[in-house]
Parts: structure tokens; C-alpha cells; sequence
């Protein structure tokens, strides 16, 4: 913070004590910081725009499933890319509510989608359950992924 103080005096100093110097290096520096800024808006939109194309459901399926891992999730990638790389977490919630029952502990399972899923293309995984707060059942609840991050191919 103390660095960035100092910074940002000695630039003004210099802007008032030399300004046809000082404007034109400043403009500079911001026209630069403007167009980093605009890549990155745009990156992030752009990744944001074929997350939200993807389609991927969660539900428990003890019968479907090894008992280890009865959670049955099925992805589809409605994206025009290839999806690289998938992250979410599991969040549960009883029916009609909307408070996340899944425990926040640092045991919980992370959950991540194999590499290199062409458009239109679709995965089927068990995955693990989350763990539950005391007194719910994984077959009472409903399953969501949230906070999905990913990458997708150029």
C-alpha cells in the first residue's frame, strides 16, 4: 500500500512538473491497462457464455452405481468448443429449499470431468457422495453442481 502511495506521488509530481513529458507516457499506460482490462472482460465472458451452454445433472443412483461412489452424473457439452478441463462442487437441498445441506469440510470430494470433451459430446460418471449435514439422507435430498469453472479449447 506504502509502495503504491509513493507511486502514484512521484507520478504526479512528474505529471506537474513535466507534462508534455509525463501526459503522453500516462495516456500511454492507460490506453494499455484499458485494452488488458477489455481482453480480459471479454476472455472471461466468452468462457462464462460456453459454461453456460454445458448441461450436467446429478442424482443419487445407488442401483446404477458402485456403493462407493452413488452419485450418477451426466454431462453434455451443448458448447460450439471442446471442453479441456470442468470443476464444480456439489451443493444438496431438500425439496423446496434453499439451504445447501452439503457439509463444507476440507475432506470433500472435488469434483472434476475428464479432458477433451467434443461439442455435443456426453459423459457418464459415479462420483462420490458430498458429505451431509447430521440427520439428512443422500435419497431425500436433490443434488446440483455449482460453481462450475472451466476451459475450453480456441
Amino acid at each position: 500500500m506504502l509502495i503504491g502511495a509513493l507511486l502514484f506521488l512521484t507520478w504526479l509530481v512528474l505529471l506537474l512538473r513535466y507534462p508534455g513529458k509525463a501526459l503522453p507516457v500516462s495516456l500511454a499506460a492507460v490506453l494499455g491497462v484499458a485494452l488488458i482490462a477489455t481482453a480480459v472482460f471479454w476472455q472471461e465472458h466468452d468462457t462464462e457464455w460456453h459454461l453456460a451452454r454445458l448441461e450436467l445433472r446429478l442424482h443419487h443412483a445407488p442401483a446404477d452405481c458402485p456403493a462407493d461412489r452413488p452419485l450418477a452424473a451426466q454431462l453434455h457439452n451443448g458448447s460450439d468448443r471442446p471442453l479441456l478441463e470442468l470443476r464444480w462442487r456439489v451443493a444438496a437441498y431438500a425439496p423446496g429449499d434453499s439451504v445447501d445441506l452439503a457439509e463444507d469440510r476440507y475432506d470433500r470430494p472435488h469434483y472434476v470431468a475428464p479432458g477433451a470433451l467434443p461439442p455435443g459430446g456426453d459423459w457418464h460418471a459415479c462420483l462420490p457422495l458430498p458429505p451431509l449435514r447430521h440427520g439428512y439422507r443422500a435419497q431425500t435430498v436433490e443434488f446440483r453442481a455449482e460453481g462450475l469453472d472451466g476451459r475450453f479449447a480456441e
